[in-house]
């Protein structure tokens, strides 16, 4: 196992870290995990070098805390170090906050957490817990020992990031998303530049954007095999974050043992400026190739906005995109409808077809006509893609 150094902090994070959020499961009830296969993947990671282990309050349901607390027995929670998550949305006291604290430390099975999250953050969300002074209440937990070093993991974009970064002044560590389709994306490359400059670790999440981008289409995967390197579009994705010497650690949600066999192989030999020109230029071209497959030629350059209506446009058709490309509806669904999704104004649906967006567009794109599409794959009533192609 390769080992990097965490941020300001005299230790250094394995290469690999161990994501809870997609344990093995018994059935498509994400509470039901196989607890006997998913302590044997954990521990095997941590037998072979793996030294965090990340989790979040609402994993599983809940049972991911469990499952983890106990796979960290028979002395294994003394091999790494535990970091699990605050949920905003559940929390509006400080009472709020202790309880969850206290549930986590009981489900985990242990007296400390090493790293505290602020889970997934956006500015809305941040100001909330700003106003709270939930600042105030994690020092007092960390005083008292119960968590150790105070992070947060974030999903917005590069704005939002800086803010919260420069809000607060002892940060010790951030999580992000990452991978070679998302530097332009949320924090994107210029919020892991600006995190590391800050002396924050960052620990990256998602670096094959949920699995996506190990299922290539056959054009992607023929540029794979047109190199004399052979590797997985995994073991792909994951040097290419490796690659980049901000980055202290990266995480893998793994859901089966060969995943966790795979992805341990790959971080023994990774490491910063370890890719050569030519494999950082086949990944350019596979980055290329994957926007190519894109069916609305967005460019995001933000012409069309502000929308009259107040459609989010450049975001719908980026999730429609996805959709299509990665053959993956579910996922752009959640993001288009779900909890933490676009709002109703926001969405596609609000579109009054004045077609001022048209005039506007520098690609010429029939705007009207892809948002019903995209509504009608992703909305309340969603058709695939097939259908809609």
């Amino acid at each position: 196992m390769q080992y990097r150094k965490f941020g300001r902090l005299d230790w250094q994070g394995s290469a690999l870290g161990f994501g809870a959020m997609r344990l093995p499961q018994t059935d498509a009830n994400p509470v039901n995990v196989d607890e006997p296969e998913a302590i044997r993947m954990i521990r095997y990671a941590i037998d072979h070098g793996v030294n965090y282990i990340d989790n979040g309050y609402v994993y599983h349901g809940g049972h991911g805390e469990v499952v983890v607390g106990k796979a960290l027995q028979d002395g294994y929670r003394d091999k790494v170090k535990l970091a699990t998550k605050l949920p905003p949305q559940l929390v509006s006291s400080f009472a709020d906050c202790d309880n969850c604290l206290n549930e986590q430390l009981r489900r985990l099975q242990t007296d400390r957490l090493d790293f505290y999250l602020f889970h997934g953050l956006t500015k809305e969300r941040w100001t909330g817990l700003r106003d709270l002074d939930v600042l105030r209440w994690a020092e007092g937990a960390q005083a008292d020992g119960r968590i150790g070093y105070l992070g947060f993991s974030f999903h917005d974009d590069f704005s939002a990031l800086k803010e919260i970064i420069d809000d607060y002044d002892k940060w010790t560590f951030c999580q992000i998303q990452y991978n070679y389709m998302d530097i332009n994306y949320q924090a994107g490359t210029s919020g892991l530049k600006y995190a590391a400059e800050k002396g924050l670790a960052v620990v990256v999440m998602e670096p094959l954007r949920g699995g996506r981008l190990t299922k290539p289409p056959t054009s992607v995967a023929d540029l794979w095999a047109s190199t004399s390197h052979k590797r997985t579009p995994a073991g792909w994705g994951l040097l290419w974050v490796w690659n980049q010497p901000e980055v202290s650690l990266v995480l893998s949600g793994m859901s089966t043992m060969e995943q966790v066999i795979e992805n341990v192989a790959t971080a023994d030999h990774s490491g910063p400026g370890i890719l050569t020109a030519d494999e950082l230029t086949l990944i350019d071209r596979v980055r290329e190739e994957y926007e190519r497959l894109s069916p609305i030629p967005c460019t995001k350059c933000g012409y069309c906005l502000p929308c009259p209506s107040g459609v989010e446009i450049p975001t719908i058709f980026e999730l429609y995109n996805e959709a299509v490309v990665y053959n993956e509806p579910r996922i752009a669904r959640f993001r288009y409808r779900g909890p933490n999704g676009l709002k109703e104004e926001q969405r596609a649906d609000q579109c009054t077809e004045c077609e001022e967006c048209v005039e506007a567009c520098p690609q010429q794109i029939p705007i009207p006509e892809w948002l019903n599409k995209a509504h009608l794959l992703l909305g309340p009533r969603p058709q695939s893609p097939i259908e809609k192609n």
